[in-house]
């Protein structure tokens, strides 16, 4: 490592804005007489030309000092991010029109920039340039890269900077996965050795980092990722309980065994939300699926930090049948069945989802979905459902009735695979179709009127609160849902008809 292997780049593709970002941090270290470095994913998005709002600089002095006097400074706020590594990091908020957040995060190399790239994860990250050079806006600024980056960044490749990278942070596992599909880069096959001897070092990592990932990686649509990550051992690594899942047999309509079908029924749940392409079937097999401007919505809805909805759909995609390998029984004619292998399966992902550190309410929706994800082909198994069990439906599972609605359908296509019946395929769908529907009709019908509430069941009807008037509440909101009550004189007359047996 030495400096003949700088080279001169042009770094004055930098956006406008993250100049003047730079410039004025630049100004600001050099009052202080700090030497800086713009290091990491800033350089390299820079040299592919890809906008972020990340900023990495290494500091010749404490970072843990300096950042905090940056963020008053800036006007922005300060985040501790490693106490021993002496990492800090300023969140700022840009001026309008753009009004854009900015991460800058400091670190302290120790000795020279060089000494600090050998500490880093991968080449392509372990690239340097002086930052004055590149706020006076020099058309060439002197690359420092000691470990080739420049050439992996060509060649489209993630590799270690050291043997050692993985067991000083294994975190890094997982992130060379979620970088190279960041850069639909390929990971250099001596650096998958690495990762596959070091997987078992993923359950060393702060669950908070592995639920990230995680999230980031299911943000890339399909299932490749996640089958990437079992090559590697990886995904085993973080879910243990799927490993029981490999080669689990299924029924003769199952085309695929239970692990396998859970990776498929993740790329379906894609297919379905118009983010990715179905191997086994195309235009024909998407077209009669119903989708709207309100359902395109409600699976981008954020749930948590970092998560929206299809996300969690996708993470229920995969851990729907997690309770299969317990709940299978073959009955003595040979028929298979996986009897409550839902309820199962959802108490299951609950442990699972808790232990990697999700929000509750990630948690519930996950749970939800499981265990009722079979209850729409149970309501229409001969004809559509009745207004009754459709409102029970929505009752039953709100917040996640639309969710559950499509990895049922999820679900059918992985579970048929390339022996897909378009007739049996096209009656599930339009099932689909006619309970949103009648939802959205219900909606109508019941969100408003309230035609009767508990202070007249106690006036007219001399009921004291507690369960039974609950239960005569809810039975009235289901004779609204299904038509049978419209107006508060025939709710008054239903509830007269409905105490009458218990006034004998």
């Amino acid at each position: 490592m030495n400096r003949s292997s700088m080279q001169k780049v042009h770094f004055n593709l930098i956006e406008p804005e993250a100049r003047a970002v730079l410039t004025r941090v630049s100004s600001l270290l050099t009052g202080l007489s700090v030497k800086a470095y713009l290091v990491g994913g800033f350089v390299r998005d820079v040299i592919l030309e890809r906008e972020t709002a990340d900023i990495d600089f290494a500091i010749s002095a404490d970072a843990l000092e300096i950042a905090p006097q940056l963020a008053r400074a800036l006007g922005g706020k300060y985040v501790l991010l490693d106490e021993e590594n002496r990492v800090g990091r300023v969140v700022w908020i840009g001026k309008p029109p753009s009004g854009r957040q900015w991460q800058l995060d400091f670190s302290t190399f120790r000795g020279s920039i060089e000494q600090d790239l050998a500490l880093r994860d991968f080449t392509i990250d372990a690239m340097a340039v002086e930052l004055a050079p590149v706020v006076a806006q020099t058309r060439l600024a002197e690359l420092i890269d000691p470990f080739h980056g420049g050439d992996d960044l060509k060649w489209g490749v993630v590799r270690v900077v050291s043997a050692s990278a993985f067991a000083s942070d294994a975190a890094r596992l997982l992130r060379a996965v979620r970088l190279a599909a960041e850069l639909r880069f390929s990971i250099h096959r001596k650096t998958e050795k690495l990762i596959k001897s070091h997987a078992h070092l993923v359950d060393t990592v702060a669950r908070e980092r592995v639920r990230e990932e995680l999230l980031q990686l299911l943000t890339f649509p399909g299932a490749g990722q996640i089958a990437y990550l079992d090559e590697l051992g990886l995904l085993t690594a973080m879910i243990p309980e799927l490993a029981e899942t490999k080669g689990v047999a299924q029924p003769k309509e199952h085309y695929w065994n239970v692990f396998d079908h859970s990776l498929a029924t993740v790329a379906a749940v894609d297919f379905l939300l118009k983010q990715e392409t179905w191997e086994y079937g195309g235009d024909e097999v998407l077209k009669v699926v119903p989708w709207s401007a309100v359902l395109s919505k409600h699976f981008e809805f954020k749930v948590s930090y970092g998560s929206n909805r299809r996300l969690m759909l996708k993470l229920a995609a995969l851990l729907h049948d997690i309770a299969k390998p317990q709940a299978k029984t073959i009955e003595p004619g040979g028929r298979m069945r996986f009897l409550g292998h839902g309820q199962q399966g959802a108490l299951v992902a609950a442990g699972i989802l808790e232990r990697l550190r999700f929000s509750s309410k990630e948690i519930k929706l996950v749970e939800m979905m499981i265990e009722h994800h079979l209850r729409p082909m149970q309501m229409g198994q001969n004809e559509f459902p009745t207004s009754r069990a459709i409102y029970r439906y929505f009752r039953d599972t709100e917040g996640t009735s639309f969710d559950i609605l499509y990895l049922s359908l999820a679900d059918h296509l992985a579970t048929r695979g390339p022996n897909l019946d378009l007739a049996q395929w096209r009656g599930h769908a339009q099932l689909v179709d006619y309970i949103l529907t009648q939802r959205f009709q219900q909606e109508s019908q019941v969100i408003p009127p309230k035609l009767v509430s508990g202070h007249d069941l106690s006036r007219i009807f001399k009921m004291k609160p507690g369960p039974k008037m609950g239960e005569v509440l809810e039975a009235l909101r289901e004779a609204q849902a299904a038509g049978k009550v419209a107006t508060r004189d025939e709710a008054l007359a239903y509830i007269e008809q409905l105490l009458t047996p218990s006034k004998r």
